[in-house]
């Protein structure tokens, strides 16, 4: 996938994986109203971006939308491109990193061996 979203497509997108789907854009703007203080047009502006992205489908009637991307592959597409942007594809570096300031619990430590063992 080489398309990549800006945070107000990311927010939609959320708003799709996190509510049933498929989902109206009346609803979603409605909801999007309450989160993120957004007016209709907007949204609406931001799911127009997406269908043409090819992230989500819209069918009629009812301008309902459909993710095309599920949410475990957005996050696998942006760590790859997050490792590949910033630490030249060295996942050692990408954790060395992400875990030298971070205080883990015992089971944090264990389950994260565990992972690492099973891969």
């Amino acid at each position: 996938m080489k398309q990549r979203l800006f945070d107000s497509e990311l927010k939609v997108m959320k708003l799709i994986w996190e509510n049933q789907q498929p989902i109206s854009a009346k609803k979603l703007s409605l909801i999007a109203e309450k989160e993120y203080s957004w007016n209709k047009n907007t949204t609406y502006t931001i799911i127009k971006k997406l269908v043409t992205k090819g992230f989500i489908r819209r069918d009629e009637p009812g301008f309902i939308c459909t993710a095309l991307v599920s949410q475990s592959e957005m996050q696998k597409n942006e760590a790859t491109t997050l490792l590949n942007k910033m630490f030249n594809g060295s996942r050692k570096a990408l954790f060395s990193t992400l875990l030298e300031d971070e205080d883990l619990s015992e089971s944090e430590i264990d389950e994260l061996r565990k992972y690492i063992d099973n891969r």
